[in-house]
């Protein structure tokens, strides 16, 4: 699984960017504009829903439930200082899919005895991309904390963020995560529909190879 983060306030491109990963084979979205005037996070969302249903793709929005509902976008991404995922889900309904933030194998485990669908654990390294950023976790800690959850029969599907690129997918993966979360690595690409086709056949090969043994 990948899924790409948009990162601008700029609503032309947040699209583009979208567009480039949607063309590359991207079937999952997480509209980010934290700090943006909420009716261009609407607009934005709007036009965003439009163009995802033509690809067949997931969209869900970081942080704003109410746009979510308003949209009837198919989820929304919680971060740790956001709206609780009993308040989101009470708002959202059964249907939508409500991801959760986490840092330490403490914050998934809490995150397991609520209503949550999956889980963004990071950042594996620095990444300028996001504000407040929580400490670095890195490949010993991800391994770790995967570890944690198998011996505690935790298994919520689980996405590594935060700083990876294309060479850092294989040893994420063998720490036992279900997918990739990527925002820089295909923007700041030459080509980044390029560079999401190849993110993706990887990632797949990767999982089909777990699913041999």
């Amino acid at each position: 699984m990948l899924q790409f983060i948009t990162n601008s306030a700029l609503p032309s491109v947040v699209i583009d960017q979208a567009q480039s990963a949607l063309e590359g084979g991207c079937k999952w979205i997480q509209l980010r504009m934290k700090n943006s005037p909420r009716d261009i996070v609407i607009s934005t969302a709007r036009e965003l829903k439009q163009i995802c249903a033509q690809y067949g793709c997931i969209l869900v929005i970081d942080d704003y439930v109410e746009i979510a509902k308003e949209l009837q976008l198919d989820g929304v991404h919680l971060g740790k200082s956001d709206m609780s995922v009993a308040q989101a889900r009470l708002i959202l309904g059964m249907g939508a899919i409500i991801g959760s933030t986490a840092n330490t194998f403490e914050d998934i485990r809490n995150l397991s005895k609520q209503d949550t669908d999956y889980i963004g654990l990071g950042p594996y390294r620095y990444t300028t991309t996001k504000a407040n950023l929580s400490p670095i976790i890195g490949l010993e800690g991800y391994t770790s904390i995967m570890a944690e959850c198998r011996r505690n029969k935790i298994y919520i599907p689980t996405v590594a963020i935060g700083g990876i690129d294309y060479d850092d997918i294989p040893d994420i993966m063998n720490t036992g995560v279900n997918g990739i979360a990527v925002s820089g690595a295909i923007t700041n690409a030459p080509d980044a529909s390029a560079k999401t086709r190849q993110m993706i056949e990887l990632l797949q090969d990767i999982i089909d190879k777990r699913l041999k043994k």
